[in-house]
């Protein structure tokens, strides 16, 4: 297991890594996406479905295992009263640049469903805060993510 996350840490964007069980980084990742997609008290399709692709690309999963993954997650989130654990696990197992890729994963779900919610959107500026990430590099992210899902927002 250390392995695997060593080799994520120092290899910038290898997508196989982690490829096999679940440890409690990736369950943390997972359970922050997941608090991301229900935060609006909606969780659809297109959010499980963004989830999943995000759990399957960033550690090499297969989609079953992903959508494993994901359904665990999302049991674990629902039994946790708040985010610190999880984002206690995040920093003490990332650097600063993948917390920054964290936030473009959670931007990425928080639009799965085409719309921004206010509380998405409080909830990223809470979780950037809580992973050091600045309010500029987040709204870097999310600027990066609004070009590559090609969305028009309204202003």
């Amino acid at each position: 297991m250390f392995d695997r996350l060593r080799a994520w840490l120092e290899e910038d964007h290898d997508k196989s890594v982690f490829s096999g069980g679940r440890d409690e980084l990736q369950m943390a990742v997972a359970a922050l996406l997941i608090e991301t997609a229900r935060v609006d008290e909606a969780l659809g399709d297109a959010e499980r479905e963004r989830i999943a692709r995000l759990l399957e690309r960033r550690f090499g999963l297969g989609l079953w295992e992903a959508r494993q993954l994901e359904q665990a997650a999302e049991r674990r989130a629902e039994r946790s009263a708040q985010l610190f654990g999880f984002v206690r696990t995040i920093n003490d197992h990332l650097p600063h640049e993948k917390r920054t890729e964290l936030i473009e994963m959670l931007w990425e779900v928080a639009y799965a469903d085409g719309v921004l919610d206010p509380l998405e959107d409080t909830l990223l500026r809470r979780i950037g805060g809580l992973i050091d990430v600045s309010d500029h590099e987040r709204g870097a992210a999310r600027l990066r993510v609004i070009a590559r899902l090609g969305i028009v927002e309204e202003e």
